[in-house]
């Protein structure tokens, strides 16, 4: 049965994005030390995240929006994992400021160009009734990459104490092999017009168009974006207690670990119990865990909370994707995963400068509070949503 779900292009796309997390995975836990050590102040390291982040956000929706206009898939795959590839190297080549905002920019952009097409490829290549499951497992694959790649960074640090720059040369060599399997994807779309033009945001038109379910389900995802700040807040409260970065890297290394076996068999489930009604009780785990988070101390308390964080995560973030794609047609697939993965970029951004200026004000635990209360009113307008609009299509 799995073998007729999981056909050869989930497959091969599921272990793209595995070699490339391993990739990116291995370079996130020391970059902003990296920075600091070329010379880049706090604020010019925010600069430069915020600029990337943008970059991510708006190419999203315009690449989703040309891949559905093009009728093709496969070239927004290769050339948005080549770039990250590229990137990774490119900033240990020289430490210029504006190199850096490039080949960081560079990065972030492969993901725009590749994120809506990616997944309107995963959907195409399965039915309603399987989307749970499909994209759980290429969130599960996603995710074991993301345990591996600061693993073997921490492995590396153990030898090589404080040698960054060889590390972002080493992180290629996965994003050489995630490039490598992309050739071996074969092209199925065939629905779209190459003589079509495309504006940059000409995505945002689809709003209109857009059916009342998935105007909802967006909404609701956009207001829980807003209050989901970036996990380095997590990894902050950490240090913020006194553990050690061994401690630290330690948690982000088991909430990946956990994420990625979950990931698949909350899939398998949401596929019978409901994509949304998953959804729903994900965003609660994560109201929960925010509203703890700024009271734990020890060790202990940090692993359960970033257990249910992966129970979060593996009930949210393919399932979000999964439910856009069923309440989108296929012929406007990418563009309606584009739409809303280029808003959230930005509320990311909006979220964690929010984050980041309570922190500051009011302390973490404020912070946390203030998060988790928001996700909670996020989640229970979502549960509401089938009393205003009726019932979700099914498997949504």
């Amino acid at each position: 049965m799995l073998r007729k779900i999981l056909t050869k292009t989930i497959l091969l796309v599921s272990f793209v994005s595995l070699f490339t997390d391993i990739a990116s995975e291995m370079l996130y836990p020391v970059m902003p030390v990296y920075l600091r050590s070329i010379g880049f102040s706090v604020l010019l390291i925010g600069i430069l995240e915020g600029l990337a982040e943008a970059t991510a956000g708006l190419s999203k929706g315009y690449f989703g929006n040309f891949s559905d206009k093009a009728g093709k898939r496969v070239p927004f795959v290769r050339w948005g994992y080549l770039l990250s590839a590229v990137s990774k190297p490119l900033m240990a080549l020289f430490v210029y400021p504006l190199w850096i905002f490039f080949a960081r920019t560079l990065d972030r952009l492969g993901k725009g160009i590749r994120t809506g097409a990616r997944d309107a490829m995963l959907s195409d290549e399965t039915t309603p009734e399987h989307k749970g499951k499909v994209f759980g497992f290429h969130r599960a694959m996603d995710t074991v990459g993301a345990a591996i790649g600061p693993l073997a960074a921490l492995v590396y640090l153990n030898y090589y104490p404080g040698q960054y720059k060889w590390l972002f040369v080493i992180a290629f060599a996965p994003g050489l092999v995630a490039i490598l399997l992309t050739f071996l994807l074969k092209e199925k779309v065939r629905h779209g017009s190459k003589k079509q033009r495309v504006g940059f945001l000409s995505y945002l038109k689809y709003w209109k168009t857009a059916g009342t379910q998935y105007k909802i389900l967006v909404a609701g995802l956009l207001l829980f974006t807003l209050f989901n700040s970036s996990d380095a807040f997590l990894l902050l409260a950490v240090k913020n207690q006194g553990l050690s970065d061994t401690s630290m890297i330690g948690v982000y290394i088991f909430y990946n670990l956990i994420y990625a076996l979950l990931a698949f068999p909350i899939g398998i489930v949401a596929d019978r119990i409901g994509l949304r009604t998953t959804l729903v009780a994900g965003l609660f785990v994560f109201a929960l865990v925010y509203s703890f988070m700024g009271y734990a101390f020890n060790i202990t308390q940090f692993l359960v909370l970033f257990g249910m964080y992966a129970v979060y995560a593996a009930s949210t973030e393919g399932i979000s994707k999964a439910l856009i794609t069923n309440l989108s047609a296929k012929s406007d697939t990418a563009t309606a995963i584009g739409f809303y993965t280029s808003f959230a970029s930005i509320f990311t951004m909006l979220a964690s400068s929010l984050a980041g200026l309570l922190w500051f004000t009011l302390g973490p635990k404020p912070m946390f509070l203030i998060s988790g209360a928001g996700v909670a009113l996020a989640a229970t307008l979502l549960a509401m949503s089938k009393f205003i609009t009726g019932k979700f299509i099914k498997s949504a």
